[in-house]
C-alpha cells in the first residue's frame, strides 16, 4: 500500500490537471516534404539468423505528403501516440493523409521519473512535437491529454465529438521487465492495460459508431518454442476427441504479467466481436528495433525516444547502445532465446496496411503476426560485435524462461498485403544509424540503469546475485 500511495503521489505531481479534453495543433502551412524509404524485393522469413554479409539496400523511393491514402482518408485516434511505437506511427499516418488525433496520458514519461532513467535521445513535449510536425508537414495533427484507463466519460465524449473511423491502440504499459519488477508494477500493468483496452471496447459500443480497432499485441501471447512447429497467425487447427477437426484461437502461454495482459486483451476481443460485431485487428508484434523513421528525422524536435535501460530497452537497441558507449553486450544466459524482430519503420507500415484492410462487421478478429524474421539473441550479439568490435558478456538471466528455444513463425498475411520488411542481414546501415545516435547522446547514459533489476522470481534474483562476479556496466578484466 505505501508503494502504491507513493506512485499515486508522484503521478499527481507530474500529471497536469485536465477537467476537459483539449486539442493542440497549429495552422497548416501549404508545402510538400519528402522523405526516403526502402524499396525492396520480397524476401522470405528467415529462421534462425544467418551471418551472411549482405550490402545494405538503399532507401530510394520518394514518399510525398498525400491526401489519398490506401483504403481512403480516415479519422484515426492513436491511443498512446506519444510512445516509442505510437509517435512515429502517428506521423506516418498523418503523412499519408489521415486525420490523426493522438491520445496519451504521458504515463511512459512518468515512468522515466519513477525509474530515474530517461530516453537516451532528448524528446520534446507532445505539444512541441505536434506543433513542429504541423509546421514542417502542413498537416493538422492533434494531441489530447487523457488517461484512457481512468477517464471513460471524457473518452466517450471525445469519440462522439470527433467520430473516428479507426482507433490504433498502443495505450498499454509495454515492458515485460517493468511488469515483473515488484507487486506495484505488476498491479499497475494489469489495471492500466486491461482498463484501457476494455474502456476502448465499451466506448466503441456505447458510441454506436462503426469504428475499426487496430491493437498492437505481442508474439509473446503464443509462448516461445512450445507449439512444436510453425506458429500460425492467431488461429490453429486442432483435432478434438472423436476426430473432430476445428480451428481455434491459439492457446495462450504468457511469460510475464505484461504478456498476460495481451492474452486477456485477445479474449476480450473475441467476446466483443461475437457479442457486438465489432471490427478488430490484433497485431502480434515481435521485438521492435531502431529509433527514427524518415519522418521523425526531419527535425530534432520530432526525434523518437530511445530506451536503453534494463527495464524498457529492447535487446537489439540495447546492444547497439552498449557498443557505442564501450559497455559489454549483456547476453542473458546462453543467449539461445529465439525471438521475432521488426524495425520501427515496418511497424508503421504494418499499421498502415491494417487500417487499409479492416475486417467486415461480423467477421472474426483478424490476427496478423507482425514480424520480419526470427533470430537468436546470441547471434544478434555476435553480429553487433562483428560490426562494432564490442565485447560480449554473458550474465545471469533474470527471466523465468527456457535457456534455448526454436521459433518459426508465419507472417504470410502482411507479405500478401505488400509488406517488404527490413531484415537483419541487410541492416548494417541501420545498425550504424542507431549507434550514431547512441554515440551522439552517450553523455546521457546512466550506466547504473543498463542492467535489469527486474527478476521474475526469488530464485532468479538469488541466482543473479550468486553468479555475478562483475558489474554489467563494466568490462571484464
Amino acid at each position: 500500500m505505501p508503494a502504491q500511495c507513493a506512485r499515486l503521489a508522484m503521478l499527481a505531481v507530474i500529471a497536469p490537471a485536465a477537467s476537459a479534453y483539449s486539442l493542440f495543433g497549429t495552422t497548416s502551412r501549404s508545402h510538400t516534404v519528402t522523405a526516403q524509404i526502402a524499396a525492396q524485393a520480397p524476401v522470405a522469413l528467415q529462421a534462425p539468423f544467418a551471418h551472411t554479409a549482405v550490402q545494405m539496400r538503399t532507401r530510394n523511393t520518394v514518399v510525398q505528403m498525400s491526401d489519398a491514402p490506401a483504403g481512403g482518408k480516415k479519422k484515426v485516434f492513436v491511443l498512446g501516440g506519444d510512445g516509442f511505437c505510437g509517435w512515429p506511427t502517428a506521423l506516418h499516418l498523418s503523412n499519408l493523409g489521415h486525420d490523426v488525433v493522438i491520445i496519451d496520458d504521458l504515463s511512459r514519461r512518468k515512468i522515466d521519473v519513477e525509474l530515474g532513467a530517461s530516453s537516451l535521445t532528448p524528446i520534446s513535449t507532445p505539444e512541441v512535437r505536434v506543433a513542429t510536425w504541423n509546421e514542417v508537414s502542413g498537416k493538422e495533427l492533434k494531441y489530447v491529454y487523457m488517461d484512457l484507463a481512468n477517464e471513460y466519460d471524457r473518452f466517450l465524449q471525445l469519440i462522439k465529438d470527433e467520430k473516428p473511423d479507426t482507433m490504433v491502440h498502443f495505450a498499454e504499459q509495454r515492458a515485460a521487465p517493468y511488469s515483473m519488477k515488484n507487486s506495484a508494477t505488476k498491479r499497475y500493468t494489469i489495471e492500466n492495460n486491461m482498463g484501457a483496452t476494455h474502456n476502448a471496447l465499451c466506448a466503441i459500443v456505447e458510441s454506436e459508431l462503426d469504428i475499426h480497432l487496430v491493437h498492437l499485441g505481442t508474439m509473446g501471447v503464443y509462448g516461445y518454442g512450445n507449439s512444436g512447429g510453425e506458429i500460425p497467425e492467431g488461429y490453429i487447427d486442432v483435432t478434438l476427441p472423436g476426430n473432430r477437426q476445428q480451428e481455434i484461437l491459439h492457446p495462450a502461454y504468457p511469460g510475464s504479467i505484461y504478456h498476460t495482459t495481451k492474452c486477456l486483451d485477445a479474449l476480450l476481443f473475441q467476446f466483443y466481436v461475437k457479442n457486438d460485431q465489432l471490427r478488430i485487428t490484433d497485431l502480434h508484434q515481435g521485438i521492435v528495433w531502431g529509433t527514427n523513421t524518415p519522418l521523425t528525422e526531419q527535425d530534432e524536435r520530432l526525434c523518437n525516444r530511445f530506451d536503453y535501460d534494463g527495464e524498457y530497452g529492447t535487446v537489439l537497441n540495447r546492444f547497439l547502445m552498449q557498443a557505442a558507449t564501450d559497455i559489454p553486450l549483456t547476453v542473458y544466459g546462453t543467449g539461445g532465446q529465439t525471438r521475432g524482430f521488426i524495425h520501427i519503420s515496418d511497424t508503421c507500415r504494418c499499421i498502415e496496411l491494417a487500417i487499409a484492410n479492416p475486417p467486415k462487421s461480423g467477421e472474426r478478429v483478424e490476427i496478423l503476426n507482425q514480424i520480419a524474421e526470427t533470430a537468436r539473441v546470441r547471434d544478434i550479439a555476435e553480429q553487433v560485435s562483428k560490426i562494432t568490435g564490442a565485447e560480449v558478456q554473458s550474465v545471469s538471466n533474470p527471466r523465468q524462461e527456457d535457456a534455448e528455444n526454436e521459433l518459426v513463425v508465419s507472417n504470410k498475411k502482411f507479405k500478401l498485403l505488400g509488406l517488404d520488411p527490413v531484415l537483419l542481414n541487410d541492416a548494417e546501415g541501420l545498425f550504424k544509424e542507431v549507434t550514431t545516435i547512441a554515440t551522439k547522446y552517450k553523455h546521457r547514459v546512466d550506466r547504473s540503469k543498463v542492467e535489469s533489476k527486474a527478476y521474475w522470481n526469488k530464485k532468479r534474483a538469488d541466482a543473479a546475485l550468486d553468479a555475478a562476479p562483475t558489474q554489467v556496466s563494466e568490462k571484464v578484466a
